[in-house]
């Protein structure tokens, strides 16, 4: 039987990763408002959206550093709230150095509340001895949902940014603060940071074990990367290219992403079973078939519907990959004998997810420029297969999860863990 903390600590979890996919469609969808209320002009816009996912990056290594001198819980706790009232900070300026503020502390929070997040989920996947750790990123594409429908009301309403964002605000800053009280490693021994020092998994991190080294996590690093260039080809191009490219109307134009998203959450509802019954290589190579197969129907596809399509089995094939790397580096990680190494493999992890969003958006742009947008997408579905290349890398070996609950019913989320 799972014990309460457990249990109460996934939720609470799954409460986080809801917020956060909340809070990054609300400004996401936003940013044409964003950009009227601060006179933000067309060339200059670039710079501040890459600026963005750069202090992420910055923010995630930080947050590295930051939980060995305290936990993952502890950051978490406080790096959420930040991000939330930097969203609130954003829609309520009118200088245009408010938003640049603004946005360099929701992208330096929204780094570190992405690594902390993620070092949790890893914690909590190990301590329950098999796969949730694509329910919590469902969690999150389902808050994506639900702030991209709420940006919706609120331009179809006419609503100011302030009046958008600030009943979310109200509404989820308590709730994250109220769950915050159960946040959890998974680990043994859990001490609130400042007494007594680090908890649990994140002890041994600041008593001087060294990090994992990068060597062995690159392989993992570049799917991370290819997955997010993927995504974020879904996100800058489907509107385009099913408008310019297929002929589509304006309409039509916003099925894609849609559909995107839909299928994503969906993939990652269900996908922890299929961890759990056939192992996390099987599920990596699957993912990344189909993501490529995706990306191929849109090349190819002779009209809208055809389109549609292909960005539906994109999302049902990118969606399982970014789960399963950071519970595959948690695993590796683990393996030094040295706890600590889990949440800075994870940290360093986080850091490319934001290097394929950045990369993602101009590669397929100056390939579209300069050949054609249907060979633009081969790009991604080229890199997206290159995963089944690593795809041994989201293998547990000889590892196993340990502890109380694993015995020889427990299921194992490596290539053999079929008991469930």
């Amino acid at each position: 039987m799972i014990p309460d903390r457990l249990r109460h600590g996934r939720a609470s979890l799954g409460c986080a990763f809801l917020v956060q996919g909340v809070a990054f469609a609300l400004l996401v969808t936003r940013i044409p408002a964003i950009q009227d209320r601060y006179g933000v002009s067309d060339a200059l816009l670039p710079a501040f959206l890459a600026a963005v996912p750069v202090l992420a990056g910055i923010g995630s290594v930080g947050a590295e550093r930051l939980v060995r001198r305290t936990n993952a819980r502890f950051v978490l706790r406080w790096a959420q709230p930040v991000v939330l009232l930097a969203l609130l900070g954003a829609g309520a300026g009118s200088r245009m150095v408010e938003l640049a503020l603004a946005l360099a502390v929701f992208g330096l929070a929204v780094g570190a509340l992405d690594a902390s997040m993620n070092m949790l989920g890893v914690g909590l996947e190990r301590a329950y001895g098999r796969s949730i750790m694509l329910g919590f990123h469902a969690a999150y594409s389902l808050g994506g949902i639900a702030g991209a429908s709420l940006a919706w009301a609120g331009a179809h309403w006419d609503l100011s940014l302030v009046a958008s964002y600030a009943p979310v605000v109200v509404v989820m800053l308590p709730a994250v603060l109220l769950a915050s009280r159960w946040y959890t490693d998974g680990g043994p021994v859990e001490r609130a940071a400042g007494e007594g020092g680090p908890a649990g998994a994140e002890a041994e991190v600041q008593n001087g074990a060294p990090g994992i080294g990068f060597r062995l996590l690159l392989p993992l690093c570049l799917v991370m990367a290819f997955a997010y260039i993927g995504d974020a080809t879904v996100s800058n191009w489907s509107a385009k290219y099913l408008q310019d490219v297929l002929g589509g109307s304006e309409e039509a134009a916003t099925l894609p992403y849609n559909a995107y998203m839909v299928t994503t959450l969906v993939g990652r509802a269900v996908g922890d079973v299929g961890v759990r019954r056939f192992g996390a290589v099987a599920v990596a190579r699957a993912g990344a078939v189909l993501g490529a197969f995706g990306f191929l129907m849109v090349a190819v596809a002779p009209g809208v519907w055809a389109g549609v399509a292909g960005f539906t089995v994109l999302g049902l094939g990118l969606c399982v990959i970014v789960p399963q790397t950071f519970a595959a580096a948690g695993r590796l990680a683990a393996r030094s004998g040295r706890p600590g190494d889990v949440g800075s493999a994870v940290a360093r992890l986080n850091v490319f997810n934001y290097v394929g969003f950045l990369i993602g958006s101009p590669l397929v742009g100056v390939v579209g420029d300069l050949w054609s947008y249907r060979w633009a997408m081969l790009v991604p579905a080229v890199l997206t297969l290159m995963t089944l290349l690593y795809a041994r890398s989201f293998a547990d070996g000889a590892a196993r999860y340990g502890g109380w609950h694993e015995r020889a019913r427990a299921a194992d989320v490596g290539p053999g863990g079929h008991g469930l």
